[in-house]
């Protein structure tokens, strides 16, 4: 039997890119591809410190929240769609449950 069994001390954090949250990190990494797309050394520094100044907002955002603040925030603002529709839950727009 190997002595050297790796048990991991925290199940449910949150997935990183790096040294970062993914929801901090995914506005920064869609703009740099923006800026990778558009072709040009000035739209790229545009689009790079605009991702980054959205990361920086986001994570100030949810400095003192819940781990999921993210997920929460675009469950009740994003519409009702197939793709974020759930079974077991009510649609975002009914905001008042009995129960």
């Amino acid at each position: 039997m190997r002595t050297d069994t790796y048990i991991p001390r925290r199940l449910d954090d949150s997935w990183k890119i790096g040294f970062w949250d993914v929801d901090v990190a995914a506005p920064a990494l869609f703009a740099f591809f923006i800026g990778y797309l558009s072709g040009t050394k000035l739209s790229f520094a545009v689009c790079m410190t605009v991702g980054i100044a959205l990361s920086r907002w986001v994570s100030k955002l949810k400095a003192d929240k819940h781990p999921a603040f993210a997920v929460h925030w675009l469950w009740w603002n994003l519409p009702a769609t197939p793709l974020t529709a759930l079974r077991a839950t009510p649609p975002s727009h009914i905001r008042r449950m009995v129960g």
